[in-house]
């Protein structure tokens, strides 16, 4: 499978389309959460309601990267480690993360692993940098990384860049019975189990989820493409949901529009629609949180209710959903607004990260008001 064929413009059809826009025509009628004008300092939009406030600060790193990088194509996953470092996946070069501290200013670049060599006519390297989340383990902490990319290896490294493991598509065929021959293996992100396992989700190439204990090894593949209970159409993201106390595999199945719940066995429990494209999850206390691809962030309560969509504006959606062009249109990017919410996470003071699949790339953070 070429590179082309799973970029996030492909995977999104037509059919997609016209019904997320027939959605946004109905939720017209619906309450929009208002965006304040400005913030305090007079320069930022608020957006959200009551306890959940942000101020907007867009494009947030931007101006502090070094000469000669860029995000290239688009901006991706986002994940924060102890210290409270931003790690930030990209298309672009050099690498394919780069790493700020919590004041916006450029650390490193890293992940060259994941980039591929420029034509002799293109002198610039593009990066397949995608999922990435960190744990920490023992006294350590370690990165997680998916490429999107069916010719790079998921891997494991600590924060200073060196490779602890890899795995590649042969690896993960061989260890599950879900791949017929000729099948896809194209990884989307990682979360985590509480007894040092972790879980894989192959969102772009087989719809799977890959369940591992804490010394690596292959337990169970946990779905199978389609549209019931139990089934993926790209499980685009996932996370550790312990809010009730009982841990569970919570995944976000961007094309079927929905959250589906999970036991630490595989096995099926609940699901939630109402999502436009839920492209990944963070949990924080008992707020649940879904960056949708469809220009809305939204937070869920303990009990799985809507508290408040970010951004929400059906109109608006339905401009930067034509053609998918807006991506690209930065000059018609409105403050306070997002385009392609790939992923976000919270931080240590519940400020909330979100990275944008969009041209340049875009970060924004959502300052808590």
């Amino acid at each position: 499978m070429s590179y082309r064929a799973v970029t996030e413009s492909s995977e999104i059809n037509r059919r997609s389309f016209l019904q997320t826009s027939a959605l946004a025509t109905v939720a017209s009628s619906v309450a929009v959460p208002a965006v304040h004008a400005a913030s305090k300092t007079g320069k930022n939009p608020v957006i959200g309601e009551g306890e959940f406030q942000y101020e907007c600060i867009h494009d947030w790193g931007l101006g502090n990267l070094p000469a000669g990088a860029h995000y290239g194509g688009a901006s991706h996953g986002v994940a924060i480690d102890s210290q409270g470092l931003v790690y930030l996946t990209h298309f672009g070069d050099p690498g394919s993360i780069f790493v700020f501290d919590p004041d916006a200013r450029f650390v490193k670049s890293m992940g060259d692993f994941h980039q591929v060599s420029p034509a002799e006519s293109d002198s610039k390297k593009t990066a397949r940098g995608h999922g990435i989340d960190i744990r920490t383990e023992g006294s350590s902490e370690f990165i997680y990384v998916s490429p999107s990319d069916p010719s790079m290896d998921f891997l494991k490294m600590d924060l200073s860049g060196e490779v602890v493991w890899r795995k590649d598509r042969e690896s993960i065929h061989q260890d599950s019975d879900r791949y017929p021959e000729g099948t896809a293996f194209i990884p989307t992100n990682t979360s985590f189990s509480p007894n040092g396992g972790y879980f894989l989700g192959d969102g772009y190439g087989s719809s799977l989820v890959h369940q591992f204990d804490a010394q690596d090894n292959y337990l169970r593949t946990i779905g199978t493409k389609g549209k019931g209970e139990g089934q993926f159409d790209t499980p685009h993201g996932q996370w550790l949901d312990e809010r009730d106390g009982t841990p569970k595999l919570v995944v976000a199945d961007r094309a079927n529009k929905r959250l589906q719940w999970f036991d630490m066995e595989g096995n099926y429990l609940k699901q939630l629609g109402g999502f436009l494209f839920p492209a990944d999850i963070d949990i924080r206390g008992d707020i649940l949180m879904v960056p949708d691809l469809h220009c809305r962030i939204t937070l869920l309560d303990k009990n799985d209710e809507v508290i408040v969509h970010l951004g929400e504006d059906p109109e608006w959606r339905v401009k930067a959903l034509e053609g998918f062009k807006m991506r690209g249109q930065r000059d018609q990017w409105q403050p306070g607004k997002f385009i392609h919410p790939h992923d976000a996470c919270f931080d240590a003071n519940g400020n909330i990260f979100v990275a944008e699949w969009v041209d340049s790339g875009r970060v924004t953070k959502l300052r808590k008001a």
